[in-house]
């Protein structure tokens, strides 16, 4: 059987994540969702949303990447919430039958 490769990444909130007004992090998240949409727009990444129901963890987010876990790291922490020092990734390679997609 044929298998398709993927990578998950994990959004973490980090436990230091600086405390932003109402506005900071509103333009965070905005330039956040306009990096996601790039990376959709690049083919890079399939999926992307958010983990609802956990206001009780520090999971916020799932994204589906395509690419070797090298290239997704470099382009997935290039966003500016990652950089701003809010959220972490996790990655983790995934794998599914062919064609499954």
């Amino acid at each position: 059987m044929d298998f398709d490769r993927f990578i998950i990444g994990l959004l973490i909130l980090r436990p230091d994540a600086p405390k932003l007004s109402e506005e900071e992090a509103n333009k965070l998240q905005d330039a956040h969702m306009a990096h996601l949409a790039k990376l959709h727009d690049q083919g890079v990444l399939l999926a992307a949303g958010p983990i609802l129901g956990s206001s009780d963890s520090d999971l916020r987010g799932l994204e589906i990447y395509i690419g070797s876990l090298d290239e997704v790291k470099k382009l997935a922490d290039r966003d500016p919430a990652v950089l701003a020092g809010r959220l972490r990734h996790r990655f983790l390679p995934w794998m599914v039958p062919g064609g499954a997609r």
